[in-house]
């Protein structure tokens, strides 16, 4: 994908599409962090503390019903 910078103020942005962020996971709020190796930029979503735990409670919780589905259902019963 190649994109063009675009004016904003005295400022230049990189417009960022819709489904992109949505595979990484960024929202209106999200913010960035931007490295450089001199020619190149890398940006990568900062996830707060909250989102982390949120992310390890889903996986955990997704493991469990993927290890434990079959005795849950019966508990359920």
């Amino acid at each position: 994908m190649i994109k063009k910078l675009v004016k904003h103020g005295n400022s230049r942005a990189l417009i960022i599409d819709k489904p992109i962020l949505e595979i990484i996971g960024a929202t209106d709020d999200s913010e960035f962090t931007i490295t450089t190796n001199g020619t190149s930029l890398t940006i990568t979503p900062v996830k707060s503390a909250e989102e982390e735990r949120r992310l390890a409670f889903e996986y955990a919780a997704e493991e469990a019903i993927r290890r434990y589905g079959d005795t849950f259902e019966k508990l359920s019963k």
